[in-house]
């Protein structure tokens, strides 16, 4: 179950439909020069790229000039040294620092349920066991660990959303999985998606928990786990 295998790594689901209208409410409070460093801080630079000029942006600011110079090519102007002005968290759907959100997110990070299994009271999880079951209960293995970017402060300390219901992550992050207590909810199938943090649920603001525990910044948690999880794409 830590196979470092595609299969078990989280998948990064950009929504069209929040990028295009997070875009427009970007462009439309000010600025023209967008901030897609990073590879558009783990979204993706092409796809931001031609969402935030057909906002009205004026041009983008990317990390190297083949960058730059591929954007020209799609009649996209990029630079390299200017100081972007448009604010990445109303470009991104990001939350402040007390979970608000001002547009929606436009990255979902989601892993899967690989199996689940009953703990009864007492009962330990994961290396170290840092947790033990205080009540008769069911725990879910989900892909996603610490070599993906799911930070081991997370551990007894953040939640993930299965089936729109916020659970506890439990006992130490490992290296490619994280244990989930599912708090009674037995019925969960293998492939049952748990998203990490963004979505239109309670997971959306997730970031704001994950930088509260662990002390770095929502732009640094979101480009490491987008860098390390499987880019897919959804309405």
């Amino acid at each position: 179950m830590c196979e470092t295998t595609s299969s078990s790594r989280p998948r990064a689901m950009i929504s069209r439909s929040a990028l295009a209208a997070a875009a427009a409410t970007a462009v439309d409070s000010g600025g023209r020069i967008a901030d897609l460093r990073r590879d558009a801080w783990g979204h993706g630079v092409l796809p931001v790229a031609h969402a935030v000029i057909a906002a009205g942006a004026a041009a983008v600011r990317v990390d190297h000039p083949d960058e730059a110079e591929t954007l020209r090519l799609e009649g996209i102007e990029a630079v390299v040294d200017a100081e972007p002005d448009i604010d990445p968290v109303l470009l991104y759907g990001l939350p402040d620092v007390e979970g608000s959100l001002l547009t929606a997110p436009v990255m979902r990070l989601a892993g899967r349920v690989l199996s689940t299994k009953p703990l009864k009271t007492g009962d330990a999880v994961s290396y170290g066991y840092t947790y033990r079951a205080t009540r008769d209960t069911t725990a879910a293995l989900i892909t996603g660990g610490y070599a993906q970017g799911i930070v081991r402060a997370l551990g007894n300390a953040a939640d993930v959303e299965i089936d729109g219901v916020l659970r506890p992550i439990v006992g130490r992050v490992a290296m490619d999985v994280c244990v989930i207590d599912l708090q009674g909810a037995s019925a969960v199938a293998p492939g049952t998606e748990a998203t990490y943090f963004g979505g239109t649920g309670a997971a959306g603001p997730g970031l704001a928990r994950w930088s509260a525990v662990t002390g770095l910044t929502v732009a640094e948690l979101l480009t490491v786990a987008a860098a390390h999880a499987d880019r897919g794409w959804e309405a």
